[in-house]
């Protein structure tokens, strides 16, 4: 992913953000930097908070407290000029099902004072529904309605595209569309994209910058690739006889302190910078190395700060 200018201002700064429903919050004391050309992940469990916080940086509910900033505007005081450059869906996107996408981006256009058909056959033709333009929508499949919401949110050309979970739900064929279509709008279409979802996996094939949140507080921010060099990593190793594996291993304990066995497969809790060391010692016993693979995931890392993360008061 390219790189974050973070000497500049961000584009989407929440400053405080809180939403509270009767006496519970939500999201509390939410503070969340993006930058121009970031793929940022928002990540969290289910019930985490992250659409209420969208609702607010939408400008679709008010926030208890703080504010948010968008392009130098806020939110509270300045809502049209904050808004003008962001788009974005919530959860899932809604339709006439008895018309076509073409009829159902008409209508939305309308609703913002109109809006041409170049330009809704531009949009459809960037998520891939130009062919499938003026079929009706109760045809489409659940793959093509989400990416029917990201064409709905890119009508007006927004420097910003905020999506909600927007691979909820579908298959793994319409998961690599979604995400394709979110490289293609930051890589070739030079859009800044606000990406909530719960799926860690997607995020880390995505995102540069991301930021978690659990319980409605934020637990950490930073680049992707920082955040996951502090986490503790582990290293796949296949080997046999398993049973020369099991001593070598033992006799190394004070480097991999964890190890987990499922048939000749080995998950070994280790510094990657002792990786040579076990090569070498598991050659020397006469061990067959068939691979060692390093691996530290973003699921990894958000599982311990979730677990660690107390509830906010």
């Amino acid at each position: 992913m390219k790189s974050t200018a973070e000497s500049s201002a961000p584009i989407l700064q929440t400053k405080n953000l809180g939403k509270r429903f009767g006496s519970r919050w939500a999201v509390q004391g939410l503070n969340l930097e993006v930058y121009q050309g970031d793929v940022f992940g928002f990540l969290g469990p289910n019930g985490a908070g992250k659409s209420t916080t969208i609702r607010m940086i939408l400008s679709l509910i008010h926030p208890s407290t703080g504010d948010v900033r968008l392009y130098g505007h806020s939110i509270l005081k300045e809502r049209s000029k904050a808004l003008r450059e962001v788009g974005g869906i919530v959860e899932k996107p809604d339709f006439y099902l008895y018309l076509s996408a073409f009829r159902n981006l008409q209508a939305v256009g309308a609703l913002n004072g109109g809006v041409s058909p170049n330009r809704i056959m531009s949009v459809l033709e960037i998520v891939g529904l130009k062919d499938r333009a003026h079929d009706k929508v109760k045809t489409y499949s659940h793959g093509m309605k989400q990416r029917l919401g990201i064409a709905q949110a890119l009508l007006s050309d927004p420097q910003l595209v905020v999506l909600d979970e927007p691979t909820n739900g579908l298959d793994p064929q319409g998961m690599k569309e979604v995400r394709d279509l979110i490289l293609h709008l930051s890589r070739d279409r030079r859009k800044t994209v606000f990406l909530s979802s719960h799926l860690l996996s997607e995020v880390e094939l995505v995102a540069n910058r991301m930021a978690i949140i659990n319980r409605g507080a934020l637990v950490t921010q930073g680049t992707v690739n920082d955040l996951l060099n502090r986490g503790e990593g582990y290293v796949l190793v296949e080997a046999k006889p398993v049973s020369k594996v099991r001593t070598v291993l033992r006799s190394l304990k004070s480097i991999a302190p964890q190890v987990s066995v499922a048939g000749e497969r080995f998950r070994i809790s280790m510094a990657f910078e002792h990786i040579p060391r076990l090569t070498r010692t598991l050659v020397r016993h006469g061990v067959e190395v068939r691979s060692v693979v390093p691996r530290r995931s973003l699921e990894d890392l958000f599982l311990s700060l979730t677990e660690s993360h107390t509830q906010i008061s």
